[in-house]
């Protein structure tokens, strides 16, 4: 090897899944027409790469999330517009859509229209993203077989994340997908109309965008991906929709799963509470000053104890429970947790994390929860940072096992035939809505995963 020879450090790579029983897809038919069934286990040991070798100057995981912030763009996508009105009574609002175009050429001294001064911070539009017309929003609508993949970003990002995109370009690059980013309420330079922002289990406006989705491109496919706090968001979402999910399968990466041990993490270590929390609370004061005249509409908002806050969690204490109604910061991060969620999930799922992810704690991890359904796998590195997994040169190592196991899903998948549950007497948590007292008596009690309550039977 030589004297000045050194060996490059290489990630450590596991997988996590259900023993006892698992999830058959059943392959695309060969040529003579025999069918036959790939475990999901298989098929995203098959989508990941057998190495995981990052770049040996970011080290570890706060080099690598650290490494994030530094702004280099060479993975351009570009996105048209439309804001859609909420379609619930109980959380009225507005929130934006960005779907993914050709490349277009801005023009060198735009003047907003209407519906930018009408819908967007008086800052404008994020780069490579314009308003779609009316005319263009009308002609959206497509009977394509395309899939089409839904994505939801990290806390107080948007379509414009790089994270994002580094996703985004190699599957629309051949122009194999179509896909959208479902933008939180108040992020990625859009208003907001009423005094509601988001949270960490705000399901609504991802469950109708879906079922615009699902009107206006029948014949397509639909996948979903979240990052971060958008993972989390998503994993509630499938698992409130259950059997009856419009997505084919879906990837979660980089979630913090259990938000109160992820929380409690981020204030145990200097780095996890002056860095991190410090940093991610800034972002959500800025965000809140963005949009302070409409949220503090809201009489329970005490504006001045939040702009006084420092770390995340106050901000969630000052902001997100007087919002919502929480008592405490514990309260909504047991609420919005999605570690229990998972067990309701009804189609394929991926999980893909870093061990070392100093925001998405190892320790809030669902390890035992993911054995514990055939829908999912969830696939380690021991090395990546929070979204970070850095190669040298500045790739990204995630791209290449959450878009091998997208585009295998449909590929080698046949998505006309339901996935079939070995064992299926493992999997059959109540996860639909609870039924009444009355009908208790007649019923054994049960774990509802997305009650996360034992619902015990009424014993004359």
């Amino acid at each position: 090897m030589g004297l000045f020879s050194w060996a490059r450090p290489r990630g450590r790579i596991s997988f996590f899944s259900s023993k006892e029983n698992s999830l058959l897809l059943t392959k695309r038919l060969d040529k003579s027409g025999a069918k036959e069934h790939i475990t999901l286990a298989e098929l995203c040991r098959d989508a990941t790469p057998s190495r995981c070798d990052l770049n040996p100057f970011l080290f570890n995981g706060h080099l690598q999330t650290c490494w994030t912030a530094v702004k280099f763009d060479k993975v351009p996508v570009y996105y048209k517009r439309r804001v859609f009105e909420a379609d619930s009574v109980r959380y009225q609002g507005q929130f934006a859509v960005d779907f993914v175009v050709e490349p277009y050429e801005a023009p060198k001294n735009p003047e907003a229209t209407d519906a930018e001064r009408k819908y967007t911070l008086p800052s404008g539009l994020p780069e490579r993203t314009a308003m779609l017309s009316e005319d263009e929003f009308a002609a959206l609508p497509s009977d394509d077989t395309k899939p089409m993949l839904v994505v939801l970003h990290g806390l107080s990002g948007g379509s414009h994340e790089l994270y994002l995109r580094h996703v985004l370009h190699p599957l629309i690059a051949n122009q194999d997908w179509e896909a959208c980013v479902i933008n939180s309420r108040g992020c990625a330079q859009t208003k907001i109309s009423t005094g509601i922002l988001y949270n960490a289990r705000a399901t609504w406006d991802v469950r109708q965008a879906v079922r615009w989705l699902r009107a206006a491109f029948p014949n397509r496919p639909l996948y979903g991906i979240g990052f971060s706090l958008g993972a989390n968001i998503l994993a509630n979402y499938l698992g409130e929709e259950g059997d009856a999910c419009q997505l084919k399968a879906a990837v979660l990466c980089a979630s913090p799963w259990n938000l109160e041990i992820s929380s409690v993490a981020l204030q145990s270590s200097f780095m996890g509470l002056e860095v991190y929390s410090r940093a991610m609370g800034t972002s959500m004061k800025h965000l809140f000053e963005q949009h302070a005249e409409e949220v503090t509409k809201n009489r329970r908002i005490n504006a001045e104890e939040v702009r006084g806050i420092t770390y995340l969690h106050e901000f969630d204490r000052a902001l997100q429970c007087a919002l919502w109604g929480y008592p405490t910061e514990g309260a909504y991060y047991r609420d919005a947790t999605s570690t229990d969620a998972l067990l309701s999930i009804r189609i394929p799922f991926f999980v893909v994390q870093a061990e070392d992810d100093p925001i998405a704690n190892v320790k809030a991890l669902p390890f035992q929860e993911i054995c514990q359904t055939p829908y999912g796998v969830m696939m380690t590195t021991s090395w990546g940072g929070h979204l970070g997994w850095f190669e040298f040169g500045g790739d990204r190592w995630f791209v290449k096992p959450v878009t091998n196991f997208l585009n295998m899903m449909v590929k080698r998948v046949d998505l006309e035939t339901p996935p079939v549950v070995e064992k299926p007497e493992l999997v059959n948590w109540e996860v639909t809505t609870p039924p009444s007292d009355a009908s208790m008596e007649s019923r054994p009690g049960g774990f509802n995963p997305m009650r996360r309550k034992l619902a015990l039977p009424i014993i004359n």
